[in-house]
């Protein structure tokens, strides 16, 4: 047999030159990679910010003192880089313009201006605040958090505000609750001041399904913050006392101290749209699979690219770290004609900490999927993050949406232990087009302490596979209303449960009594179908399988009146909603 050929057998001549245009995520990893693939090329990485390669995901937890040091949120410098890769970095470096026939980038520092040659360009600009329509917005109050700079200002604000307020007096609001003004909240609460959040969506982490977001909400609540969603800010101003008011599009005004925004970005293409670059409907730059873009000399990479929504298909900008470093990977192997892998379509995994709560997500939400009209079936479970018998199991609460034959099209949970774990599995079973049975079969780690031997991912695929072939018909708290009119609500919790609320209507029969009350049920459905629920959804399915074995025509509600809640939080004026142990019995 022939041996293959070793990686430097098409190693590139001592001649190339390979120009990376932004550091940090996307353009070090190609920059490292390069190094790796070729140690003859000359590689320079022009960076127009004092830092070149730093923790940007790690700034709002050197905000609340997490991090002490600075220095840890610098993973390399110019110095570093050098030492270790030869790489040539210049900071304090902007790129104004691209000479595509010429192949050169012009370059302007604080000392001069030049032009620089390439054989291969590699494009990592990222992304740029967006800056929303917000009379006062470059009020002095006013912060970002973005970048070491930005950090730097907002820490230097908040001691000076804290050492001049009165204790419990100093204010902030956020402006923006997705996952960095999330984090930003809780940073600025561990400091000792008095939040206030402003999210435009009608929930905060707009990502989220409501029903789960209705969780972090209430955690946010607990630990002091004041929310105010579906509104918008309008108006910053100053006050006599050098603090700020910040005005709402409903009329209320929020007092400060400082103010926070962020509300999102957008891909920083204008270097390329210049250049002549081909760039899709977002603004964003068009690439191929190995992140060429539409000049063959010219790669591009992290958040001011397109790419492609693994479930959906929809094309766009997403501004995550863990694909900007493989596509910065993937795009040095491309410009030295090593062995490449095409680009994976993205599944925009996430996770964030929101005080003691985890919230994740992977792959399409429901109201994703139900705007690409996307046919498909939700399922939810509330398990133990552990065996429930083994101390301090906490519920996971997991909601996953299937298409008709079955395969994973996304999920998402929330929980105090145990999130991260489950996502990544499912993210991973996403990514490997699993199915419901595929996650029922899966074999994942036990112990006690760790899992349970129905793990909450097993938990899933059963609960989609009853739902899916129709062993478990479901019914959703959206269909409440329809639910209530047209079919018996049977109630099938403890007498201590339903006393503590409950659907007015419903009829109360608790699960183990529901064989000695078969006719009793049927005589009240009167011929309607019948509506099953219990706290979480398991019980009830014991109830349901009882009832459709009986001749029935009954459903079960998905994840139970925890979901219920969630779903309706008109209903807690008259519920609160328990957390009782259950059977794991599917």
């Amino acid at each position: 047999m022939t041996p293959s050929a070793s990686p430097s057998s098409s190693t590139p001549s001592a001649s190339t030159r390979i120009v990376v245009v932004g550091g940090v995520a996307g353009g070090m990893s190609a920059a490292a990679r390069a190094r790796r693939l070729d140690e003859h090329a000359s590689i320079v990485v022009l960076e127009r910010g004092a830092y070149v390669s730093f923790a940007n995901c790690g700034l709002p937890y050197h905000l609340a003192g997490e991090i002490g040091r600075e220095e840890s949120l610098l993973v390399q410098t110019p110095q570093s880089l050098a030492e270790a890769l030869a790489l040539d970095v210049r900071t304090g470096s902007t790129v104004t313009a691209i000479d595509r026939d010429a192949r050169t980038v012009h370059v302007r520092t604080a000392a001069s201006e030049y032009d620089l040659p390439y054989d291969s360009l590699l494009l990592a600009p990222g992304a740029v605040a967006v800056r929303p329509p917000i009379d006062g917005l470059d009020d002095p109050a006013v912060h970002a958090l973005r970048t070491i700079d930005d950090v730097q200002r907002l820490r230097g604000t908040v001691d000076h505000v804290l050492a001049t307020r009165p204790e419990g007096e100093a204010r902030a609001v956020v402006v923006g609750a997705g996952f960095i003004g999330l984090e930003a909240v809780e940073a600025l609460v561990t400091r000792g001041l008095s939040v206030d959040v402003v999210e435009l969506a009608d929930h905060v982490l707009p990502p989220l399904d409501a029903e789960l977001a209705t969780l972090v909400s209430d955690e946010l609540v607990h630990h002091g913050v004041r929310l105010h969603v579906g509104v918008s800010a309008t108006q910053v101003s100053d006050e006599p006392d050098g603090s700020v008011v910040v005005t709402l599009s409903d009329g209320s005004q929020l007092p400060a101290d400082l103010v926070l925004v962020n509300v999102g970005v957008r891909p920083e293409s204008s270097l390329a749209r210049d250049a002549g670059l081909d760039l899709g409907p977002t603004g964003a730059i068009r690439v191929d699979a190995d992140h060429r873009t539409s000049d063959p000399h010219v790669w591009a990479v992290g958040d001011a690219i397109e790419v492609r929504q693994a479930v959906t298909g929809a094309v766009g900008p997403v501004p995550l770290a863990g694909p900007a470093n493989r596509q910065g990977r993937r795009a040095a192997d491309s410009m030295l004609g090593h062995r490449t892998t095409p680009q994976a379509d993205v599944l925009g995994t996430a996770i964030v900490r929101v005080f003691r709560l985890t919230a994740a997500m992977t792959g399409a939400s429901q109201r994703v999927l139900d705007r690409a009209g996307i046919d498909h079936e939700v399922v939810r479970v509330h398990p133990g993050h552990h065996a429930g018998y083994y101390p301090g199991a906490q519920q996971v609460h997991i909601v996953a949406s299937f298409a008709p034959d079955g395969r994973l099209l996304g999920a998402q949970a929330v929980g105090r232990a145990g999130v991260d774990k489950r996502m990544d599995v499912l993210a991973t079973a996403l990514r490997a087009g699993m199915t419901a049975d595929d996650l029922a079969e899966l074999e994942l780690s036990y112990a006690p302490p760790f899992g349970s031997a129905k793990d909450p991912v097993n938990m899933v695929g059963f609960v989609a596979q009853n739902a899916l072939d129709g062993t478990a018909p479901q019914w959703h708290p959206d269909e409440l209303d329809e639910v209530r009119r047209d079919t018996l609500v049977l109630d099938v919790r403890t007498h201590g449960e339903f006393s503590r609320g409950h659907l007015p209507g419903a009829m109360h029969v608790p699960h183990i009594q529901v064989r000695d009350h078969l006719e009793k049920i049927r005589a009240a459905a009167a011929g309607r179908p019948i509506s099953v629920h219990c706290q979480s959804g398991v019980r009830s399915y014991l109830a349901t399988r009882m009832l459709i074995g009986a001749g029935m025509d009954a459903r079960n509600l998905s994840g139970g009146w925890l979901s219920l809640l969630a779903s309706r939080p008109e209903l807690r004026t008259s519920a609160v909603p328990t957390q009782p142990k259950e059977p794991a019995t599917v």
